[in-house]
C-alpha cells in the first residue's frame, strides 16, 4: 500500500514536471521533427550495447563501426579483465574502460572517435566498484560547448552501498552542464510510458531523475519486453533518432542508436607530413647531384653552411614529396573484412527486421540463424587472413608487424590537466604551455663555481680520425626511419634514402662546426613530447619529457659519442661498477655483481645492510659549468669541450600536443632525454661519485646502490660517513637526491636493523624493493620475482591466444620469442627459479 501510495505522487509529479518540459514521448516524437534539419552526416552517431562478453563479438563491432561510421559507441558487460589488452582496439577511436574489479563479469568502456577534438577526459577516478565512466568531449555548437558522457551498469544484484554510489554520481553528472548517460541500468520494473514503477528502487532512480531534471529516451524495449538499456540527459533537444536495432553478436539485448544534434568538432591539427608512398626520390637526387657545394659554402661559417643545406633540402623534398594531415580522418577497413562477411551483416539485419515486424518464432529462428552465419562469416574470415598472413611472414614481416601491432594496446594522448588553480585544461595549447612550464620548473640555477673546480686539462686525447666521410656515410645509412624529425623538419627517411648525395655537404658542416665550435641553432632545440608514467592523468608532474633534437646533429653527435667511448675504453676513465650505457655492461651485469657479494655474505652468516638512492631529476638537473669541468678533468681535449659547451650553451624547448606548440623555453641546465650523447656525459658527470666510499658501490646511470657488511656498531658508523660523503658530493655538485624513494634494506637473520639518514633525514625501510626491474627481498628469495614473471608472461600469452585466431607456427612462434620470452629471459641468469616448486609454477 505504502508503495503504491508513493509510486502514485511520483506519477503526480512527473505529470508536473511534464507540463513544463514535456514527458518522455512527446519530446522524443517532437524532437525528431524540430530537428530533421540537424540529423545527417554532420550530427555525432552514438550506439549503445550490452555485448556479455565483448571479446567473442569484437569482430562484429569492427564491421558495424567501419560501416556505419559511429563516433561515440558504449558498451556494457564486457567481461575484460587485465588479459583483455590485446585486439580491443578499433581503429580511428580512442578507448576508455574501466573493469569489474575481483571477478568476473560486468565492466564498460567507451569508443570515442578521434575526428572529435581530443581533449577528452576522464572524470571519475578508478576507485570504488561501481562500474562507470565519465568522460567529456567538445561539441561543434560554439567555442567551449561541452557534453559530459556516462555509461553504467547496474547489475541486478548490485549491493545498496554501490547502487547510492551510482545514483550520487549521477547526481553530481547533472550539474556539469549537457550531461549524457547510458548504460544498462537493470530497472525492468519501471514503465516508461507512465513514469512508475512497483520497487521502491525504480521509484528513488526516478526521484532522482525527476529532480535532477533528466529525460529517459528510450521507449522500445531492448531485452525481451524490458526496457533495461537507457539513454538519459537533461538536454533532450540536443537528441534525435532514437532506435533500437538488432543484437550484437549472440547478446540477449538489442543495440540502441541515437544521434546528438551537434557538427562535430573535428580536429584537423597543424602538423603536416610526407606521404612517402609518392616520393620521387630520383628526381630529388638528381637535382641535388648538380648542385655545386664548394661554391655555395665558399667563406660560409657553419651556420651559414647548416642554413643552405637545409633550405636547399627542403626546397626539393616540398617539390617532389608531397605533405597530407598527421591527423586526417583515417578509419581504415579491417584487414581480414570480406564481401562474405558485408552480405552476412546485411542478412542479419534483414532478418531482424523481418522479426520486429511481425514477431512470430519462425522469424525469430530466422534471425537466430542469420545470427550465427554472420558470426562464423567473421571467423573464418579472421583465420583466412592470418593464414595468409603467416605464408608472407618471411617475404613480407611488414605485414605480419603491421597486424600484430593493430591488435596492441595503444597508448593514450595527453588527457585535460589540471593547473595550480585546479582548473581542468582541455585545449592542446594550455596544456602545452603547462607541461612546459612544469618541464622547465625542473631545472636549476648553477651557482658559481670555486676555486677547486678551475683544472683545465689540454692533453689531446682523443684520435683525430673519427670524423670522416666513410664514417658520416655509414651513420646515414643507419638512421632509424622510422623515428620522428626534430624541429628542423627533416625526415629521416630523407636523409637515408638521399645518403650519398648529401654525405659530403654533412660532412663538411660536422667538420666545420667540430673545428670552430659553433653549433647550428638548429641543433641546440628539441621538441619534448610529454610520456605518461603512472598516476593520475591530470596531473603534470606525472609526464616525463622526451626530447626529439636534429636528425642529422643526432648523426653528428652518435660519431661524437662513438670516438668519447672509445676514449673512455682505451684509458679506463669511468669505473668498473658504472654498468649504465657502457659497452659489455648491462642491468644483468650490475645485479650479478652486487648481490653476488651480499649473498656470499650472508651464506657466512654475516648481516648486510644495503642503501637504495634515487637522484631528483638527474639528467634534468646537471649543472653545465660544473659538468665541462668534468669533461677537461677526465682528459676529452679542448675541441670536444668547446664543442660540447656550445650544444649546451642557449638550448631551448617546446613543447607538442597533436601538432600545437608551446612558447620556446630556454634549457638552462641537463643534458637532453633524447640525445645520443646525453647519456654519456651524465656518466662521466657522476663518475667521481664514488670516490672516498669505503663500502661497495654499484651504478646505473642515475640508480645507485651503497651495500656493507655489518658486524659490529663501527661498520655503522662506516657507512653512515659514507652516506654523509655522498650527500655532500650531492651538494657540492648541485644534485638533489629523491629522500622518499631513497630506502634502506637489511639482509641477514643478526641485522641490527639499524638507522641511517641522509642530508639529516631518516632513511626509510623496506623490505621488498625492484631493483633495475627485478623484485628482491630482505631474504634474497627469487619467488616473488618468479611469481611477477611468470604473470607478466601469462598475461601477455593470454592476450595473444584471445586477440589472434591462428595457431599457425609462423603467427604463432615470433608472437611468443618477441613477446612472451623476454619476460622470462630478463636478466634470468641472476633470478633464474631453482626449486621444483617454482620452476614448475
Amino acid at each position: 500500500m505504502e508503495t503504491e501510495q508513493i509510486a502514485e505522487g511520483f506519477q503526480f509529479r512527473l505529470r508536473g514536471w511534464s507540463r513544463g518540459m514535456g514527458n518522455v514521448r512527446t519530446v522524443e516524437a517532437c524532437n525528431v521533427k524540430s530537428h530533421s534539419a540537424c540529423v545527417g552526416r554532420d550530427n555525432i552517431k552514438c550506439m549503445l550495447a550490452n555485448a556479455r562478453s565483448l571479446n567473442n563479438k569484437m569482430g562484429e563491432l569492427e564491421v558495424i563501426a567501419h560501416t556505419k561510421q559511429y563516433d561515440i559507441i558504449g558498451i556494457t558487460e564486457t567481461w575484460w579483465d587485465e588479459t583483455h589488452d590485446w585486439a580491443v582496439n578499433l581503429n580511428g577511436y580512442t578507448l576508455f574502460r574501466k573493469d569489474r574489479k575481483h571477478k568476473k563479469g560486468g565492466g564498460v568502456c567507451l569508443y570515442v572517435n578521434q575526428d572529435l577534438k581530443p581533449n577528452i577526459t576522464q572524470l571519475e577516478s578508478d576507485e570504488g566498484n561501481v562500474e562507470s565512466l565519465w568522460v567529456n568531449i567538445s561539441l561543434g555548437n560554439k567555442q567551449g560547448s561541452q557534453l559530459l558522457v556516462g555509461i553504467c551498469y547496474k547489475p541486478p544484484n548490485i549491493d545498496n552501498d554501490e547502487e547510492e554510489q551510482l545514483l550520487e554520481q549521477i547526481r553530481k553528472a547533472a550539474h556539469h552542464g549537457s550531461t549524457l548517460i547510458i548504460g544498462d541500468f537493470n530497472y525492468p520494473d519501471i514503465n516508461w510510458d507512465s513514469g512508475t514503477s512497483n520497487s521502491a528502487k525504480g521509484i528513488r532512480f526516478l526521484n532522482i531523475l525527476n529532480d535532477t531534471f533528466m529525460s529517459q529516451l528510450v521507449e522500445t524495449p531492448t531485452r525481451e519486453d524490458n526496457c533495461l538499456d537507457l539513454v538519459i540527459t537533461n538536454n533532450v533537444d540536443l537528441f534525435s533518432n532514437i532506435n533500437v536495432k538488432e543484437q550484437l553478436g549472440n547478446s540477449d539485448h538489442n543495440m540502441v542508436t541515437f544521434e546528438i544534434n551537434s557538427k562535430k568538432h573535428i580536429h584537423k591539427g597543424h602538423a603536416k607530413i610526407y606521404n612517402f608512398k609518392k616520393a620521387n626520390f630520383i628526381k630529388i637526387k638528381e637535382a641535388l647531384n648538380v648542385i655545386d657545394r664548394q661554391k655555395l659554402f665558399h667563406a660560409k661559417n657553419t651556420e651559414d653552411k647548416w642554413n643552405i643545406f637545409k633550405l636547399t633540402l627542403e626546397k626539393y623534398t616540398s617539390k617532389y614529396i608531397p605533405l597530407v594531415n598527421k591527423y586526417k580522418r583515417n578509419r581504415l577497413k579491417p584487414m581480414w573484412l570480406s564481401r562474405k562477411v558485408t552480405k552476412e551483416m546485411k542478412n542479419k539485419k534483414k532478418a531482424f527486421k523481418a522479426f520486429k515486424f511481425d514477431k512470430s518464432e519462425a522469424s525469430y529462428k530466422a534471425y537466430r540463424v542469420a545470427n550465427k552465419a554472420c558470426k562464423n562469416a567473421i571467423r573464418w574470415a579472421k583465420l583466412e587472413n592470418e593464414k595468409e598472413i603467416a605464408k608472407e611472414s618471411k617475404t613480407n614481416p611488414k605485414r605480419f608487424f603491421r597486424y600484430i601491432n593493430s591488435k596492441k594496446p595503444k597508448s593514450e594522448n595527453v588527457g585535460s590537466l589540471k593547473s595550480e588553480s585546479g582548473l581542468l585544461l582541455t585545449e592542446d595549447q594550455d596544456k602545452a604551455e603547462i607541461l612546459n612550464d612544469y618541464f622547465s620548473s625542473v631545472f636549476i640555477k648553477e651557482k658559481p663555481i670555486t676555486g677547486d673546480m678551475k683544472f683545465i686539462n689540454k692533453n689531446l686525447l682523443i684520435q683525430s680520425d673519427w670524423l670522416t666521410q666513410d664514417k658520416v656515410l655509414h651513420k646515414l645509412n643507419n638512421v632509424n626511419v622510422n623515428k620522428a624529425p626534430g624541429p628542423d623538419g627533416i625526415h629521416p627517411r630523407v636523409l637515408r634514402e638521399l645518403c650519398v648525395e648529401i654525405c659530403k655537404p654533412l660532412f663538411l658542416i660536422f667538420q666545420d662546426s667540430f673545428l670552430s665550435g659553433i653549433v647550428p641553432e638548429d641543433w641546440r632545440k628539441a621538441d619534448v613530447v610529454p610520456i605518461f608514467k603512472k598516476g593520475l592523468k591530470f596531473v603534470p608532474g606525472n609526464y616525463r619529457p622526451v626530447s626529439l633534437t636534429s636528425v642529422a646533429g643526432k648523426v653528428f653527435e652518435g660519431l661524437l659519442r662513438d670516438s668519447i667511448q672509445e676514449f673512455i675504453g682505451r684509458y679506463n676513465v669511468i669505473g668498473k661498477n658504472q654498468h649504465g650505457f657502457m659497452k659489455h655492461r648491462s642491468c644483468q651485469t650490475n645485479l650479478i655483481t652486487f648481490y653476488e657479494e651480499v649473498s656470499r655474505s650472508i651464506d657466512q652468516g654475516v648481516a648486510v645492510d644495503v642503501i637504495y638512492l634515487d637522484f631528483a631529476k638527474a639528467f634534468d638537473t646537471v649543472p653545465h659549468k660544473r659538468l665541462l669541468f668534468k669533461l677537461r678533468k677526465n682528459g676529452l681535449d679542448e675541441n670536444t669541450c668547446s664543442w660540447i659547451e656550445n650544444w649546451l650553451k642557449d638550448r631551448v624547448q617546446r613543447v607538442v600536443i597533436n601538432g600545437t606548440f608551446s612558447r620556446w623555453t630556454p634549457v638552462v641546465s641537463g643534458v637532453p632525454q633524447g640525445s645520443v650523447i646525453g647519456p654519456i656525459l651524465f656518466n662521466l658527470f657522476i663518475n667521481d661519485l664514488e670516490i672516498g666510499i669505503e663500502s661497495h658501490v654499484s651504478v646505473f646511470a642515475d640508480d645507485t646502490k651503497l651495500g656493507k657488511v655489518i658486524q659490529c656498531e663501527q661498520d655503522v658508523t662506516s657507512l653512515q660517513r659514507d652516506l654523509d660523503r655522498l650527500g655532500d658530493w650531492a651538494l657540492k655538485w648541485q644534485m638533489k637526491f629523491n629522500l622518499d624513494k631513497c630506502k634502506v634494506m637489511h639482509f641477514g637473520v643478526k641485522n641490527t636493523q639499524a638507522i641511517y639518514t641522509l642530508n639529516g633525514t631518516e632513511l626509510g625501510k623496506s623490505k621488498q624493493k625492484k631493483d633495475l626491474g627485478i623484485i628482491i627481498d630482505f631474504k634474497l628469495s627469487n619467488n616473488v620475482q618468479c611469481q611477477t614473471a611468470a604473470a607478466k608472461a601469462s598475461k601477455v600469452l593470454a592476450c595473444i591466444k584471445r586477440g589472434v585466431h591462428s595457431r599457425d607456427e609462423n603467427i604463432i612462434l615470433p608472437l611468443y620469442k618477441s613477446m612472451v620470452r623476454p619476460h622470462l629471459e630478463y636478466a634470468v641468469q641472476f633470478w633464474a627459479p631453482v626449486l621444483k616448486k617454482i620452476l614448475y609454477r
